[in-house]
């Protein structure tokens, strides 16, 4: 018997997010985040080291609370291994997150698209066919932002607006140079700032994430009754693979903020 119904997998807290839309649509759920934090930040490895840190982080989440299905809350995850999870663990659902580039096809309206994600995301054929096969008229303008990543990682839960602001301004620099009137959010770290991003882009540009798609994704997988409640696992529990005191006291900080349960270090 499962311990949760849903698991959520990124290398740090970006899919929290995914998991909060997914409990709004499904409150009767169970759910559980690991952010594989030992390995953080999953954008800046090679494809085998991608998959070689998912695939254990997947197992560590099946051995743990053995859920009905996981949900890959990170697109570099997604667009580079998702499916070696899918043939390595077979007996068990697993979701993916892709840039929501096929959206963005459909919301353009001068069909000039601004993608913001990983390196490993940008440069990946996978996210090349993507914009092959839903935007092949566009014109899609990439951006990896480490930089970002790491702010929201590492600083955002206790930076100020302002320094809110001066985070996300060079990316919007680059995509309003181009013209771009659509920007993907393509790593799940971005939805954390999609509010202030899409605040300070103004009305003619549209900022749009793959949370939706993601959450109904994996309700479709999981239609069956939900697991019975087990006290042992608090529901929305965040949980890392590593961190430091002061790491440790900045996560238990942002899991207050967003009144989810700290889960604790799984070694």
């Amino acid at each position: 018997m499962g311990m949760v119904d849903f698991a959520f997998l990124d290398s740090g807290t970006g899919g929290i997010p995914y998991m909060l839309d997914l409990k709004e649509k499904m409150p009767s759920s169970k759910c559980v985040y690991l952010g594989d934090t030992e390995h953080f930040p999953y954008g800046q490895k090679t494809p085998e080291e991608v998959a070689g840190c998912a695939s254990q982080a997947v197992r560590t989440i099946i051995n743990r609370w053995n859920p009905k299905a996981i949900v890959i809350a990170c697109n570099t995850i997604s667009v580079t291994a998702l499916d070696l999870l899918r043939n390595e663990f077979k007996g068990i659902p697993i979701v993916g997150t892709v840039p929501a580039i096929k959206l963005a096809a459909k919301v353009t309206k001068n069909r000039k698209i601004g993608l913001l994600a990983t390196n490993a995301t940008v440069n990946h054929p996978y996210c090349a066919r993507l914009i092959k096969d839903f935007a092949g008229d566009c014109e899609v303008f990439s951006l990896g932002d480490p930089e970002l990543i790491r702010f929201i990682e590492k600083d955002l839960f206790t930076a100020s607006q302002e320094e809110k602001i001066n985070a996300v301004r060079p990316a919007l620099d680059f995509f309003r140079k181009n013209d771009c009137d659509v920007i993907v959010l393509g790593c799940t770290h971005f939805t954390h700032i999609a509010e202030i991003m899409q605040k300070e882009a103004g009305d003619k540009i549209k900022v749009i994430d793959s949370r939706d798609g993601v959450s109904n994704q994996a309700l479709r997988q999981c239609q069956t009754e939900t697991v019975p409640s087990d006290d042992s696992v608090r529901d929305c529990s965040f949980f890392v693979t590593k961190a430091g005191p002061e790491e440790e006291e900045e996560y238990r900080k942002m899991c207050s903020n967003l009144n989810i349960p700290w889960g604790g270090i799984i070694e």
